[in-house]
């Protein structure tokens, strides 16, 4: 069982009143970090109970009144622990007001990557919740097994694959899961006739991932509205399956204002829609696939006060990333291999336009070494070393 790093977090929220919702897309762990939250109660001398409510027999106890379902809650311990909690009727208004009649009862509940979740958090939780992202695992928690990073830019994240260290079974169950997402969380949601669309844009994500893409683009291959595309593309990053990096811009004349560029939110699931599981070293798309890595392995340690965007400018000027904490900028570019600590045009032109920028990161495959431009510390790093990036800030 592999300790999340987000449990510790998880772990002291359970003494404070406010409702906790996990929210992400489905098998990254929701369900595993619940039971081992409710594990800690257990061991600290707290009552529990948990309720999954994809279990048929448990959603009958759901199916009833308002009334019923507080009584049901506030009769069930000191810490409710609710799998799935999107399949009840009216949660919000349930979980307000438990929160407002008795503070000593706290609720912890998931949901997997669906709308109906935002229909319920549209409602009035506003104070009561706090709302914890789950994304797939990542190598820093997948080298507990261990991992191989080779390995882990084919396969991804999701703990579903940490039984097993068979290639094929491991195709297998991406496959799955990627059709689980189509069939259970996206057919109620577009036209039967649209599936065959929405997998195309998957694709299409998937092919042109960390490349900028415009949405008439997208609909012109794909033969739908630039409307429809815009909706597609809102229903993946509500559901948590694709993210949006804007481009970073102070006004400057000559840089891309409204450009985006995609990434999907594991990099087994890419490879499963693209049917290519071929090592890295002959991987055509290698760069793409280390990109992303970086991406990925960022995403989950933002703090509300930071942001990833990238930079390009009409000149054809770029770096990857732009991470910004409390509005600084750290500019990070991705390399495979660098053979000695010379630092890439992009930054320096960046460095150039924003002489107050402190640090800057070059991420690749073999050199660690620290560097000065001008009054900007540069740093060579590995990505076996990535999570130092955030640590650092």
């Amino acid at each position: 069982m592999i300790k999340r790093f987000i449990f510790n977090t998880l772990q002291k929220e359970i003494y404070q009143p406010e409702i906790n919702i996990l929210l992400g897309p489905r098998q990254v762990g929701k369900t595993t970090l619940l039971k081992q939250l409710q594990t800690y109660a257990k061991e600290s001398g707290l009552t529990s109970s948990f309720f999954d409510l994809e279990q048929p027999q448990i959603l009958a106890q759901f199916n009833n009144s308002e009334t019923e379902i507080i009584k049901i809650l506030k009769n069930s311990g000191n810490i409710v622990f609710i799998d799935e909690f999107q399949y009840i009727q009216n949660a919000s208004k349930i979980f307000k007001a438990i929160y407002d009649a008795d503070k000593k009862i706290k609720i912890i509940c998931s949901g997997s990557s669906s709308i109906e979740i935002h229909k319920h958090l549209k409602e009035s939780l506003a104070g009561r919740k706090f709302i914890f992202r789950i994304y797939p695992l990542s190598f820093e928690e997948m080298k507990k097994i261990p991992c191989h990073l080779s390995d882990y830019l084919i396969y991804g994240g999701l703990p579903g694959l940490t039984n097993t260290k068979e290639p094929k079974r491991k195709r297998l169950i991406l496959d799955e899961l990627l059709s689980s997402y189509i069939l259970k969380d996206i057919k109620s949601l577009i036209k039967e006739e649209n599936i065959r669309a929405f997998n195309h844009l998957l694709y299409l994500l998937a092919q042109n991932q960390g490349s900028v893409v415009s949405m008439s683009n997208l609909a012109n291959q794909i033969n739908l509205s630039a409307k429809a595309i815009s909706r597609y593309m809102d229903i993946l990053e509500e559901t948590y399956v694709n993210f949006r990096v804007h481009s970073y811009s102070t006004n400057l004349g000559n840089e891309l204002k409204k450009s985006c560029k995609n990434y999907l939110y594991d990099l087994g699931i890419r490879n499963a829609l693209l049917k290519d599981f071929s090592s890295i070293k002959t991987r055509p798309d290698k760069g793409v696939l280390y990109e992303s890595f970086v991406y990925l392995a960022l995403l989950p340690y933002l703090e509300p006060n930071m942001e990833i965007k990238f930079w390009r400018t009409k000149d054809g000027d770029e770096v990857d990333f732009i991470l910004l904490h409390n509005r600084m900028p750290t500019p990070i570019e991705v390399k495979s291999t660098v053979s000695a600590p010379e630092i890439p045009k992009g930054i320096t032109r960046f460095l150039l336009r924003y002489p107050n920028t402190k640090h800057a990161y070059i991420i690749n495959e073999n050199l660690t070494k620290k560097v000065m431009y001008k009054s900007c510390e540069i740093n060579f790093i590995t990505f076996e070393n990535i999570h130092s990036v955030t640590q650092n800030l």
